[in-house]
């Protein structure tokens, strides 16, 4: 007789097709992270348009800061109908938003591109965004820290990509807005196909042999808290201002990283645009080992371990001797701030459960729209009124970076811990 909780023979495992699951978030992701590669545009629009360097990050600022408004509604309307309504009703939106951008035709429609590109794709990415993240971590309890980690890598990848693409067409073009019409149809069948697939597990469903472990480092099991329990808790609080300060720093760097190269290393607009390509691996690659390392020492530990090491690049960066110096301390950067889009969703699910992943994160992710435009704006106006030098804006980062060591080691689990039951770990369809 088979022992208790084996599965029969010809018995369908309850695991089965949840990889297949994480290769169709991934090809989402990989669409929505071409948002990174927007430090490309800049120059180009600057030279089509006479537009200053604040205005020609607007877009990417506005952008960012409404994919919280995407990520809230998605991710209450994902905990209620299931993730893949939201996702393939987001993607349309975010990339609709990159086809209307090919309409703008001269310097006074920045308001077109900003309101088609920033606000349009802004709060359809957000709203996609959210899903595949919550999702996993209810498919994957065994291995949250991971699975969140490779759930957004495809995002940090997504420069990779779009960057020399998006290069290449701007090269060949003189009507420079064009090329977000081919990028807004790429960008909406990938996002189709991979959302087609997602869903929830079943009611009740448990990974066999797996035991949640409700103490240690990186505990699977706490209360569960909705929404509105966990706004009530500090720790909502101390774990968003983590993740907007990383932000802050993080993607400040990356809306100027190829403008920066070029003023710092002294290389070509080419060679800067291949480097932001290869960052791109980077970003993805630090949403895996952060997320993974955060498993091993510790959540806290782990946004410590980000902070610091964007504070130390950042002091050096504006001074960096030669482009191989300059490219390592941006790899490092990239790595810092996309491990904490890997970390941050493991981290919350320890501190409020699975449940209610999709509106609890998704409310978080208000510090990635705060971060979005304060960072670029920041570096933007720093850069302009300290004569066209990244040496200040660059400095005053690092100090941010050092200011926010403080929120990790002050920011412990909800002080009401107590087991979720198996059935509670999953919602909706």
């Amino acid at each position: 007789m088979a022992g208790a909780g084996r599965i029969g023979q010809g018995e369908r495992r309850p695991t089965a097709g949840r990889w297949g699951l994480v290769v169709a978030a991934v090809l989402v992701q990989l669409a929505l992270g071409a948002v990174y590669a927007w430090s490309v545009f800049n120059k180009p629009l600057q030279e089509a348009f006479g537009w200053s360097k604040a205005e020609a990050v607007l877009p990417f600022e506005v952008a960012i800061g409404t994919i919280f408004i995407g990520s809230l509604i998605g991710g209450r309307v994902q905990d209620r109908r299931g993730p893949r309504p939201v996702a393939l009703g987001g993607g349309v939106l975010y990339a609709v938003g990159n086809i209307l951008a090919s309409l703008v035709s001269d310097s006074d429609q920045l308001w077109l591109l900003v309101l088609t590109y920033g606000v349009l794709g802004g709060i359809g990415l957000g709203a996609v965004y959210i899903t595949p993240i919550a999702m996993l971590t209810k498919w994957f309890p065994d291995r949250r820290g991971l699975i969140t980690g490779i759930a957004v890598a495809g995002f940090g990848f997504g420069a990779v990509i779009t960057a020399p693409v998006a290069k290449t067409l701007l090269n060949n073009t003189t009507d420079k807005p064009d090329v977000f019409l081919p990028l807004g149809l790429a960008y909406l069948v990938a996002v189709l196909l991979g959302a087609s697939f997602f869903r929830n597990p079943p009611p009740g469903y448990q990974v066999p042999g797996f035991v949640p472990v409700t103490t240690g480092r990186a505990p699977a099991g706490t209360r569960v808290y909705t929404l509105a329990e966990a706004l009530r808790t500090p720790q909502w609080y101390l774990l968003t201002g983590i993740l907007a300060l990383n932000v802050t720093c993080g993607i400040a760097f990356i809306s100027q990283a190829a403008d920066a190269a070029q003023a710092i290393a002294g290389v070509s607009s080419a060679t800067a645009a291949s480097m932001v390509a290869v960052l791109g691996l980077f970003n993805g690659a630090g949403r895996l080992c952060w997320a993974w390392l955060s498993d091993q020492t510790g959540r806290m530990v782990a946004f410590g371990g980000m902070l610091a090491l964007q504070a130390v690049c950042f002091f050096i960066l504006p001074h960096a001797a030669g482009f191989a110096l300059f490219a390592v301390l941006a790899a490092l950067i990239y790595l810092a701030y996309g491990g904490g889009f890997g970390t941050m969703p493991a981290t919350a699910a320890d501190y409020f459960g699975t449940p209610h992943a999709g509106a609890v994160y998704g409310a978080m992710i208000v510090a990635w729209s705060i971060g979005g435009v304060v960072g670029p704006l920041l570096t933007a106006t720093l850069f302009e009124v300290s004569g066209n030098s990244y040496t200040l804006p660059f400095t005053v980062l690092a100090v941010i970076a050092l200011v926010a060591l403080v929120l990790p080691p002050i920011t412990r689990l909800p002080s009401r811990p107590g087991a979720a039951r198996p059935d509670d770990e999953v919602t909706g369809p």
